[in-house]
């Protein structure tokens, strides 16, 4: 339980960290010139908490437990980048096939960042736990 705990707070901070940089710089820049009125003034911060709290739940129990497990940073990396392409995936395909003005650019992009996120959160994820875990 202790490793769980470990690794639900280094992925978190990886994650929460790598996605506030990407939505800071990419708001402007990606999401509102090609989203304009879809996008809320200001976003409904408890259900974007939620996500963020399932999210890396599934990325360690997807990526970062397994790869605990095997001893192989590798399938941290492969297991992140899988939920990324999945989840994220799932997301942006189905805006882009159910929304109205929904962008394809959006859509790629979106989809491109949430296997980086989730994958290089998955490894940093792995190897925080792996140092951390030896020392208590």
């Amino acid at each position: 339980m202790r490793t769980a705990i470990i690794a639900y707070i280094a992925t978190a901070i990886v994650f929460f960290g790598m996605d506030f940089v990407w939505l800071g710089t990419m708001v402007n820049t990606l999401y509102k010139p090609r989203l304009g009125a879809l996008l809320l003034d200001k976003p409904i911060m408890g259900v974007a908490g939620l996500f963020y709290a399932v999210y890396v739940v599934g990325i360690v129990a997807f990526a970062v437990l397994p790869a605990l497990r095997d001893g192989d940073w590798t399938r941290a990396a492969w297991g992140g980048a899988l939920l990324g392409l999945v989840a994220y995936g799932t997301y942006d395909m189905t805006n882009l096939s159910t929304i109205r003005g929904w962008s394809v650019a959006v859509s790629l992009a979106d989809w491109t960042w949430g296997v980086v996120v989730t994958a290089v959160s998955a490894v940093v994820g792995y190897a925080a736990t792996a140092y951390f875990s030896r020392l208590l």
